[in-house]
Protein backbone atom coordinates (compact mmCIF):
# COMPACT_ATOMS: atom_id res chain seq x y z
CA UNK A 1 0.00 0.00 0.00
CA UNK A 2 2.96 2.64 1.01
CA UNK A 3 4.51 1.80 -2.32
CA UNK A 4 1.29 2.16 -4.00
CA UNK A 5 0.67 5.99 -2.47
CA UNK A 6 4.74 6.58 -3.51
CA UNK A 7 3.98 5.85 -7.31
CA UNK A 8 0.78 8.00 -6.91
CA UNK A 9 2.65 10.76 -5.75
CA UNK A 10 5.65 10.58 -8.04
CA UNK A 11 3.21 10.71 -11.12
CA UNK A 12 1.45 13.73 -9.69
CA UNK A 13 4.47 15.55 -9.47
CA UNK A 14 5.31 14.66 -12.65
CA UNK A 15 1.82 15.41 -13.97
CA UNK A 16 1.98 19.27 -12.16
CA UNK A 17 5.21 19.82 -14.71
CA UNK A 18 3.09 19.67 -17.34
CA UNK A 19 2.23 22.86 -17.14
CA UNK A 20 6.16 23.90 -17.31
CA UNK A 21 6.39 22.01 -20.67
CA UNK A 22 3.10 24.05 -21.91
CA UNK A 23 4.94 27.18 -20.90
CA UNK A 24 8.04 26.16 -22.32
CA UNK A 25 7.04 24.87 -25.40
CA UNK A 26 5.93 27.79 -28.08
CA UNK A 27 3.85 24.87 -30.15
CA UNK A 28 -0.02 25.51 -30.50
CA UNK A 29 -2.17 23.29 -28.03
CA UNK A 30 -3.05 21.13 -31.22
CA UNK A 31 0.42 20.44 -31.87
CA UNK A 32 1.51 19.73 -28.33
CA UNK A 33 -1.16 17.00 -27.65
CA UNK A 34 -0.14 15.38 -31.37
CA UNK A 35 2.97 15.60 -31.25
CA UNK A 36 2.71 14.44 -26.78
CA UNK A 37 0.46 11.63 -28.31
CA UNK A 38 3.23 10.78 -31.59
CA UNK A 39 6.43 10.29 -29.26
CA UNK A 40 4.96 8.93 -26.34
CA UNK A 41 3.53 6.01 -29.26
CA UNK A 42 6.99 5.91 -30.77
CA UNK A 43 8.99 5.61 -27.62
CA UNK A 44 6.82 2.94 -26.69
CA UNK A 45 7.32 1.08 -29.32
CA UNK A 46 10.83 1.45 -29.50
CA UNK A 47 11.77 0.12 -25.81
CA UNK A 48 8.90 -2.43 -25.11
CA UNK A 49 7.86 -3.45 -28.87
CA UNK A 50 4.65 -4.34 -30.51
CA UNK A 51 2.37 -5.37 -27.47
CA UNK A 52 0.58 -8.71 -27.64
CA UNK A 53 -3.04 -8.48 -26.25
CA UNK A 54 -6.17 -9.53 -28.00
CA UNK A 55 -8.47 -7.86 -29.99
CA UNK A 56 -11.09 -7.02 -27.43
CA UNK A 57 -8.26 -5.59 -25.06
CA UNK A 58 -6.41 -3.89 -27.74
CA UNK A 59 -9.92 -1.76 -28.95
CA UNK A 60 -11.14 -1.45 -25.25
CA UNK A 61 -7.89 0.15 -24.62
CA UNK A 62 -7.72 2.61 -27.57
CA UNK A 63 -11.28 4.15 -26.39
CA UNK A 64 -9.59 4.80 -23.27
CA UNK A 65 -6.78 6.35 -24.61
CA UNK A 66 -8.97 8.35 -26.73
CA UNK A 67 -11.20 9.25 -23.66
CA UNK A 68 -7.43 10.59 -22.81
CA UNK A 69 -7.41 12.66 -25.81
CA UNK A 70 -10.31 13.89 -25.09
CA UNK A 71 -9.74 15.46 -21.98
CA UNK A 72 -6.06 16.86 -23.34
CA UNK A 73 -7.83 18.77 -25.91
CA UNK A 74 -10.57 20.02 -23.38
CA UNK A 75 -7.94 20.83 -21.31
CA UNK A 76 -6.03 22.82 -23.41
CA UNK A 77 -9.36 24.23 -25.34
CA UNK A 78 -10.58 25.80 -21.48
CA UNK A 79 -7.04 27.32 -21.12
CA UNK A 80 -7.58 28.60 -24.57
CA UNK A 81 -11.07 30.14 -23.61
CA UNK A 82 -10.13 31.35 -20.07
CA UNK A 83 -6.85 31.37 -18.91
CA UNK A 84 -4.46 28.83 -17.16
CA UNK A 85 -5.85 29.26 -13.99
CA UNK A 86 -9.27 28.44 -15.21
CA UNK A 87 -8.28 25.14 -16.76
CA UNK A 88 -6.31 24.27 -13.57
CA UNK A 89 -8.31 24.50 -11.53
CA UNK A 90 -11.07 22.73 -13.01
CA UNK A 91 -9.29 20.02 -13.46
CA UNK A 92 -10.11 19.56 -9.42
CA UNK A 93 -13.46 18.69 -10.47
CA UNK A 94 -11.99 15.30 -11.71
CA UNK A 95 -12.37 13.87 -7.78
CA UNK A 96 -15.91 14.20 -7.73
CA UNK A 97 -17.09 13.06 -11.49
CA UNK A 98 -15.24 9.80 -10.27
CA UNK A 99 -17.11 10.10 -6.97
CA UNK A 100 -20.38 9.07 -8.96
CA UNK A 101 -18.96 7.36 -11.82
CA UNK A 102 -16.90 5.06 -10.54
CA UNK A 103 -20.21 3.53 -7.97
CA UNK A 104 -22.20 3.73 -10.83
CA UNK A 105 -19.83 1.60 -13.56
CA UNK A 106 -19.13 -1.01 -10.30
CA UNK A 107 -23.12 -1.38 -10.20
CA UNK A 108 -22.65 -0.07 -5.94
CA UNK A 109 -24.34 2.54 -4.11
CA UNK A 110 -22.13 6.00 -4.27
CA UNK A 111 -20.38 6.46 -1.37
CA UNK A 112 -21.30 9.12 1.15
CA UNK A 113 -18.02 9.61 2.51
CA UNK A 114 -16.56 10.20 -0.60
CA UNK A 115 -19.71 12.94 -2.21
CA UNK A 116 -18.22 14.61 1.16
CA UNK A 117 -14.64 14.88 0.67
CA UNK A 118 -15.34 15.76 -2.80
CA UNK A 119 -17.59 18.74 -1.70
CA UNK A 120 -14.37 19.71 -0.09
CA UNK A 121 -12.62 19.92 -3.10
CA UNK A 122 -15.43 21.94 -4.69
CA UNK A 123 -15.35 24.27 -1.63
CA UNK A 124 -11.25 24.08 -1.79
CA UNK A 125 -11.46 26.17 -5.82
CA UNK A 126 -14.52 28.00 -4.60
CA UNK A 127 -12.33 29.89 -1.78
CA UNK A 128 -8.69 30.37 -4.50
CA UNK A 129 -11.61 31.64 -7.13
CA UNK A 130 -14.25 33.70 -5.23
CA UNK A 131 -12.56 35.11 -2.69
CA UNK A 132 -9.48 36.47 -4.30
CA UNK A 133 -9.34 40.45 -5.25
CA UNK A 134 -12.52 41.85 -6.64
CA UNK A 135 -13.88 38.66 -7.25
CA UNK A 136 -11.34 38.19 -10.34
CA UNK A 137 -9.67 35.33 -9.02
CA UNK A 138 -6.53 37.15 -11.23
CA UNK A 139 -8.26 36.62 -14.70
CA UNK A 140 -8.07 39.79 -16.97
CA UNK A 141 -9.90 41.89 -19.34
CA UNK A 142 -11.39 40.10 -21.76
CA UNK A 143 -11.37 36.40 -20.40
CA UNK A 144 -14.48 34.47 -20.96
CA UNK A 145 -14.59 33.07 -17.78
CA UNK A 146 -18.39 30.81 -18.18
CA UNK A 147 -16.89 29.63 -21.17
CA UNK A 148 -13.45 28.78 -19.86
CA UNK A 149 -15.27 26.84 -16.49
CA UNK A 150 -17.64 25.07 -18.71
CA UNK A 151 -15.19 23.46 -21.04
CA UNK A 152 -12.85 22.79 -18.29
CA UNK A 153 -15.58 20.63 -16.19
CA UNK A 154 -16.28 18.52 -19.04
CA UNK A 155 -12.18 18.06 -19.25
CA UNK A 156 -12.52 16.99 -15.84
CA UNK A 157 -15.42 14.39 -16.68
CA UNK A 158 -13.25 12.95 -19.63
CA UNK A 159 -10.67 12.46 -16.76
CA UNK A 160 -12.62 10.45 -14.70
CA UNK A 161 -14.41 8.44 -17.10
CA UNK A 162 -10.37 7.78 -18.59
CA UNK A 163 -9.42 6.67 -14.95
CA UNK A 164 -12.41 4.37 -14.87
CA UNK A 165 -12.34 2.59 -18.03
CA UNK A 166 -8.37 2.29 -16.92
CA UNK A 167 -8.93 0.60 -14.08
CA UNK A 168 -11.51 -2.01 -15.63
CA UNK A 169 -9.88 -2.77 -18.89
CA UNK A 170 -6.05 -2.61 -17.88
CA UNK A 171 -6.65 -5.52 -15.38
CA UNK A 172 -4.77 -8.48 -16.11
CA UNK A 173 -2.53 -6.29 -18.92
CA UNK A 174 0.72 -5.51 -18.28
CA UNK A 175 0.91 -1.25 -18.00
CA UNK A 176 3.37 -0.87 -21.17
CA UNK A 177 0.60 -2.95 -23.52
CA UNK A 178 -2.47 -0.86 -22.33
CA UNK A 179 -0.61 2.88 -22.48
CA UNK A 180 0.45 1.43 -26.28
CA UNK A 181 -2.72 0.58 -27.05
CA UNK A 182 -4.15 3.67 -25.14
CA UNK A 183 -1.82 6.30 -27.09
CA UNK A 184 -2.57 4.64 -30.46
CA UNK A 185 -6.45 5.25 -30.27
CA UNK A 186 -5.86 8.51 -28.80
CA UNK A 187 -3.47 9.79 -31.50
CA UNK A 188 -6.05 8.51 -34.24
CA UNK A 189 -9.00 10.43 -32.19
CA UNK A 190 -6.84 13.67 -32.17
CA UNK A 191 -5.72 13.26 -35.70
CA UNK A 192 -9.40 13.54 -36.53
CA UNK A 193 -10.35 16.54 -34.09
CA UNK A 194 -8.00 18.57 -35.13
CA UNK A 195 -9.27 20.17 -38.41
CA UNK A 196 -12.74 20.21 -35.73
CA UNK A 197 -11.07 22.05 -33.20
CA UNK A 198 -9.53 24.60 -35.63
CA UNK A 199 -13.37 25.55 -37.24
CA UNK A 200 -14.59 25.74 -33.89
CA UNK A 201 -11.96 28.46 -33.42
CA UNK A 202 -12.03 30.15 -36.91
CA UNK A 203 -8.38 29.06 -38.00
CA UNK A 204 -6.73 27.88 -41.10
CA UNK A 205 -5.47 23.98 -41.06
CA UNK A 206 -2.58 25.74 -42.12
CA UNK A 207 -1.56 26.88 -38.87
CA UNK A 208 -0.89 23.31 -37.18
CA UNK A 209 0.77 20.26 -37.38
CA UNK A 210 4.10 22.89 -38.84
CA UNK A 211 7.69 20.92 -37.98
CA UNK A 212 8.61 22.23 -34.37
CA UNK A 213 12.30 23.74 -34.24
CA UNK A 214 14.92 21.61 -32.02
CA UNK A 215 14.30 23.69 -28.94
CA UNK A 216 10.63 22.51 -28.96
CA UNK A 217 11.49 18.97 -29.94
CA UNK A 218 13.67 19.01 -27.15
CA UNK A 219 11.20 19.77 -25.13
CA UNK A 220 8.71 17.63 -26.40
CA UNK A 221 10.88 14.87 -25.89
CA UNK A 222 11.21 15.26 -22.34
CA UNK A 223 7.68 15.87 -22.02
CA UNK A 224 6.47 12.54 -23.76
CA UNK A 225 8.89 10.79 -21.73
CA UNK A 226 8.80 11.64 -17.87
CA UNK A 227 5.05 13.43 -17.89
CA UNK A 228 3.22 11.08 -20.50
CA UNK A 229 5.22 7.51 -20.21
CA UNK A 230 6.78 7.86 -16.88
CA UNK A 231 3.66 9.11 -15.45
CA UNK A 232 0.97 7.19 -16.26
CA UNK A 233 2.93 3.86 -15.94
CA UNK A 234 3.29 5.03 -12.14
CA UNK A 235 -0.17 5.93 -12.23
CA UNK A 236 -1.16 2.25 -13.91
CA UNK A 237 0.72 0.65 -10.86
CA UNK A 238 -0.91 3.10 -8.10
CA UNK A 239 -4.32 2.25 -9.55
CA UNK A 240 -3.90 -1.97 -9.34
CA UNK A 241 -3.69 -0.75 -5.22
CA UNK A 242 -5.96 2.25 -4.85
CA UNK A 243 -9.09 3.47 -6.40
CA UNK A 244 -9.99 5.10 -8.73
CA UNK A 245 -11.86 7.72 -6.98
CA UNK A 246 -8.60 7.87 -4.17
CA UNK A 247 -6.11 8.30 -7.52
CA UNK A 248 -8.02 11.54 -8.91
CA UNK A 249 -8.54 12.77 -5.33
CA UNK A 250 -5.16 12.32 -4.82
CA UNK A 251 -4.84 14.27 -8.47
CA UNK A 252 -6.26 17.34 -7.05
CA UNK A 253 -2.73 18.12 -5.93
CA UNK A 254 -1.71 18.74 -9.41
CA UNK A 255 -2.95 21.89 -9.78
CA UNK A 256 -1.37 23.07 -6.25
CA UNK A 257 2.19 21.60 -7.73
CA UNK A 258 1.70 23.59 -11.17
CA UNK A 259 0.85 26.58 -9.63
CA UNK A 260 4.30 26.59 -6.96
CA UNK A 261 5.91 25.67 -9.89
CA UNK A 262 5.45 28.14 -11.55
CA UNK A 263 6.00 30.72 -9.02
CA UNK A 264 9.26 28.82 -8.51
CA UNK A 265 10.60 29.07 -12.14
CA UNK A 266 8.43 32.07 -14.04
CA UNK A 267 7.90 33.95 -11.01
CA UNK A 268 4.15 34.16 -11.21
CA UNK A 269 4.15 34.19 -7.32
CA UNK A 270 1.90 37.97 -7.87
CA UNK A 271 -1.58 38.31 -7.07
CA UNK A 272 -1.87 35.08 -4.28
CA UNK A 273 -3.66 36.45 -0.90
CA UNK A 274 -5.45 34.57 1.69
CA UNK A 275 -7.58 32.75 -0.26
CA UNK A 276 -5.57 30.99 -2.23
CA UNK A 277 -3.50 29.31 0.77
CA UNK A 278 -7.79 28.81 2.07
CA UNK A 279 -8.37 26.62 -0.86
CA UNK A 280 -4.72 25.25 -1.27
CA UNK A 281 -5.39 23.88 2.86
CA UNK A 282 -8.98 22.81 2.15
CA UNK A 283 -7.53 20.53 -1.39
CA UNK A 284 -4.67 18.60 0.98
CA UNK A 285 -7.28 18.00 4.00
CA UNK A 286 -9.20 15.91 1.10
CA UNK A 287 -6.81 14.23 0.24
CA UNK A 288 -5.16 13.54 3.38
CA UNK A 289 -8.45 12.20 4.69
CA UNK A 290 -9.22 10.01 1.99
CA UNK A 291 -5.13 8.22 2.62
CA UNK A 292 -6.13 8.11 5.76
CA UNK A 293 -9.51 6.20 5.58
CA UNK A 294 -7.74 4.09 2.62
CA UNK A 295 -4.98 3.16 5.00
CA UNK A 296 -7.34 2.20 7.96
CA UNK A 297 -9.87 -0.14 5.39
CA UNK A 298 -6.23 -2.00 4.56
CA UNK A 299 -5.45 -2.47 7.99
CA UNK A 300 -8.82 -3.79 9.21
CA UNK A 301 -8.94 -6.14 6.26
CA UNK A 302 -5.80 -7.51 7.01
CA UNK A 303 -6.75 -7.69 11.12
Amino acid sequence: MRDAFIKLHLSILLAGCTGLFAKLISLHETEIVWFRMVLSSLMMLCIFGVPKVSKRKSFASAAAGAMLALHWMLFYCSIKASNVCIGVLCFSLTGCWTAVIEPLAGHRKPSVMELLLSLLTVAGIGCMYFLSPDGDSGVGEGVDVKRGIIIGTFSSLACAIYMVMSKKISCGMRSRDFLQCGMSGGLLLVSLLIPVYLMAFGLPIDTTLKMPTWTDFGWMLCHASFCTVLMYMLQLAALRKLSAFTVNLSYNLEPVYSIIFAMLFFGEAAQLNYSFYIGLTLIILSVVLQSVIVARKKKSIRV
